[in-house]
Formats: C-alpha cells, sequence, structure tokens
C-alpha cells in the first residue's frame, strides 16, 4: 500500500514545471500591464520635448527601455528553463533548473517593484519634491543597468521623437549600401553618446 501512495507524488519535475508555468503565467500579466504603462511613458517623453526638457524626456524613454528589456531577458530565461525541464535528461539539470526559477522569481518581483503603476509613471512629470525625489532615485537605479546598446536605442528613439514633436518629417530608409564614411560617422556618434552619459551619471541627478 506504501508503494501505491508513493506512486502518486510530485516528482520534482513536475514540481518545476508548475513553478515554471506559473512564472510564465505571471510574466504575460506583466507584459500586458507595461503596455499600459510604456505608451504613457512615449506620451510623456513627447510632451517634454515638447517644452525642451530633453532630460525628464531621456529618463522617461530610459525606464521604458529597463522594463522592455527586463521582460525580454526575462522571457528568454523562461523559454529556456522550459526546454531544460521537458527535458529526458532533467535529472542531470535538476540544480540548473532550481537554480533558475529561483533567479526568475527575483527578477519578477524586482519587474512587479520597479514597474509600479500609472501613478508612479506620472511623477516622471512632477514638479513637487516627492516627485523630483522618486525622478532622482529612477536615474540613480538606471545608471548602469542597461546596455549601451539598450542606451544607444533610447537616443535614437528620443531624436525620432524629437523629429516627430517639431514637425520634421523623416527621410525614406536608403536602399543601397552605406558609405564606409557612414559606419565611421556611427561609430563616433556612438563615442560621442558614451561622453555625454559618462558626464551625466558623474552629475547630480536632475539638480534643480
Amino acid at each position: 500500500m506504501g508503494n501505491t501512495n508513493s506512486s502518486h507524488k510530485i516528482s520534482a519535475q513536475d514540481r518545476a514545471i508548475l513553478d515554471l508555468k506559473n512564472q510564465r503565467d505571471k510574466l504575460h500579466q506583466y507584459q500586458r500591464r507595461i503596455t499600459v504603462l510604456t505608451d504613457r511613458e512615449t506620451a510623456i517623453a513627447k510632451e517634454c520635448l515638447a517644452r525642451d526638457d530633453r532630460r525628464r524626456a531621456l529618463l522617461a524613454l530610459r525606464r521604458k527601455k529597463y522594463q522592455e528589456s527586463l521582460l525580454a531577458k526575462t522571457d528568454a530565461q523562461l523559454a529556456q528553463l522550459e526546454e531544460l525541464t521537458n527535458s529526458v535528461e532533467f535529472a542531470l539539470v535538476q540544480k540548473d533548473v532550481l537554480f533558475g526559477l529561483q533567479q526568475g522569481t527575483s527578477v519578477l518581483q524586482a519587474i512587479h517593484k520597479e514597474m509600479g503603476g500609472l501613478e508612479a509613471v506620472e511623477k516622471l512629470m512632477g514638479e513637487t519634491e516627492e516627485a523630483r525625489a522618486y525622478q532622482e532615485e529612477i536615474s540613480q537605479m538606471l545608471a548602469g543597468q542597461m546596455s549601451n546598446q539598450d542606451e544607444d536605442e533610447v537616443e535614437d528613439e528620443l531624436e525620432a521623437l524629437q523629429r516627430e514633436v517639431e514637425g520634421v518629417s523623416l527621410p525614406n530608409a536608403p536602399t543601397s549600401t552605406l558609405p564606409e564614411g557612414s559606419e565611421k560617422e556611427k561609430e563616433e556618434k556612438a563615442k560621442a553618446r558614451a561622453r555625454a552619459r559618462a558626464k551625466e551619471r558623474a552629475a547630480v541627478p536632475l539638480a534643480a
């Protein structure tokens, strides 16, 4: 009889699969919620650019990019864990899977805390002492958290929004191969951006 009961116990693999599904469900909930927040962050960036507040516009877009990158990385991690969990050699990778699930839980908690809600997003536009303290906190939190590629993409989005706000039409995308000089210009532009970011991080964020 004891053997019969033990055969119905949940295995480590079953438990890992259940935890994985719970994490994935939670991630999908965040993905639906974050669309509302990122849309508002983009709108805030436009409003800031319209009043020539480039620094706060950049902060809104950086926050948006950071949220999107967190979700993307977590989604990729969960997909990898799902593949490992379904492996016939689960016993060999069990420790890796369990460690990955623990990390996933921590990241999802961080996403939940960082995302806040629309009320938190609106603080990016606030001028009160509390709002400015929040803006400084977000700026400091983002410093060093985003890759250079993420930062460059944020800068590109900011420039595109700037043109949109100013009513400047965008040129058609080139169909031919870019000349060699263009690559050098892009490299110089990236270096200039990196220097500007370093200077920004050295200064007191959002100083009056």
